[in-house]
């Protein structure tokens, strides 16, 4: 299977984007490929409990399905740490997820070492 990462960078703002990147990376993740999600910018805001309660796409579903269907299919997150200071964000943020703060020299790995990589 490939090593698949899935960079999101959209945010609440475009929530069809938003959860297309995670409905992908969801997919991915069932059928057996090692994914990671990195999250940057406005897409920090995509962990927040009342996000993920609420947000849902055009044609591309909910977050809350993807979220959890990423997680429980052993897809990790990753989490800019600049950009979730930069929006408030601590350490609560990454609670009851396979997720973690990263910074930009993890994604350059990541994204170098993928076999795909995803951009939403």
């Amino acid at each position: 299977m490939a090593t698949m990462l899935v960079h999101i960078h959209s945010g609440p703002e475009n929530p069809t984007k938003a959860t297309l990147g995670c409905l992908v990376a969801a997919t991915a993740a069932k059928e057996g490929h090692d994914v990671t999600v990195f999250m940057a910018g406005d897409a920090v805001h995509l962990m927040a409990p009342d996000t993920i309660a609420t947000l849902e796409g055009v044609g591309t579903g909910k977050l809350s399905d993807h979220i959890p269907a990423i997680a429980a299919a052993g897809g990790a997150f990753k989490l800019s740490g600049k950009s979730a200071m930069a929006r408030g964000y601590d350490d609560s943020l990454l609670e009851g997820h396979p997720a973690e703060f990263a910074m930009p020299p993890e994604l350059v790995a990541l994204a170098t070492s993928a076999d795909t990589v995803l951009c939403y």
